[in-house]
């Protein structure tokens, strides 16, 4: 879906984004333009970026192993 209408960036762009190395709602920005014309969607796009690092953080953690 269109989660920036007015850069056309979509929610698979940036979850691509975050899957590229972005950490941040401010690299995903500056990488995808969404959120810097009129901000609509920038709620939006910050909630699909927390939990796109979310994601990401838990399948690089899944191989690790802590002593107990």
């Amino acid at each position: 879906m269109y989660v920036c209408l007015c850069k056309g960036v979509t929610d698979h762009q940036v979850r691509g984004s975050v899957e590229a190395g972005a950490r941040s709602w401010r690299e995903v920005q500056n990488e995808t333009g969404c959120g810097t014309q009129c901000g609509t969607c920038a709620c939006a796009a910050k909630t699909i970026t927390r939990d796109a690092v979310m994601t990401e953080l838990k399948a690089s953690a899944e191989g690790l192993a802590y002593a107990v």
